[in-house]
């Protein structure tokens, strides 16, 4: 059970203000007004540090009890931007359009792509083969790899087999545009923790064992 202790808020005032903001593309400021008109007085920072402190550890419950990804995938990566500048979120999904894996970096290299593949290899295991873009950086990443664990991964440089991760990426940008950028590295990988795990939620990526809604799933992870 994640804990909630030394708050002046309950565990589910603060579950709500963090789903909402990772659900939908909504301000701080929006999200301290909406909360008021429901009759709770929070100040917009306190809500970023509820978000910031529970989205990644929300999402590291979630992968607990993710279901399996596909050993298909297809690997790019999408801009962010944190305090002014642009940076590197990795992402993955498997043929079926499922969310294998994401990492925020701080550059766009053979480093940070291996990073990732390691981050993603180490929660999933190897993928048989992983779609690309034309990106001399991915395929270097992919073939350290290979080399460093003596693995066989397959690796496909086919445009449109990669559209599904591309489109993918909009869902993501959609919540996170109206966050106007992240003050920091931090906050912004945290926050994108919590946008991409109720991104995956929404598709059906938590093993359940009942009917459950995506707002339901999301509170459930803190029980």
């Amino acid at each position: 059970m994640i804990e909630f202790k030394g708050g002046h808020f309950e565990r589910a005032v603060i579950l709500w203000g963090v789903r909402w903001y990772v659900s939908y593309p909504i301000s701080y400021r929006q999200l301290e007004e909406m909360m008021a008109e429901r009759g709770v007085e929070v100040d917009h920072s306190t809500l970023n540090r509820w978000v910031v402190k529970y989205s990644p550890v929300l999402e590291q419950e979630f992968h607990c009890r993710k279901r399996t990804a596909g050993s298909s995938w297809r690997l790019d990566e999408t801009y962010v931007k944190v305090k002014g500048c642009w940076k590197y979120l990795y992402r993955a999904v498997d043929k079926a359009g499922a969310t294998v894996d994401f990492l925020l970096t701080a550059k766009r290299d053979r480093k940070a792509a291996l990073r990732f593949l390691r981050k993603a290899i180490g929660r999933h295991g190897a993928p048989e083969k992983i779609t690309i873009d034309k990106s001399g950086a991915n395929t270097a990443a992919i073939e350290s790899y290979n080399k460093e664990h003596k693995a066989d991964i397959e690796i496909r440089q086919i445009k449109y087999l990669n559209n599904i991760v591309e489109q993918d990426h909009r869902a993501i940008k959609r919540v996170a545009r109206p966050m106007l950028g992240f003050k920091s590295f931090r906050s912004a990988a945290a926050t994108l923790a919590g946008v991409e795990l109720m991104h995956m939620i929404r598709k059906g990526q938590l093993q359940t064992t009942g009917e459950l809604h995506p707002a339901e799933q999301f509170y459930a992870l803190a029980a």
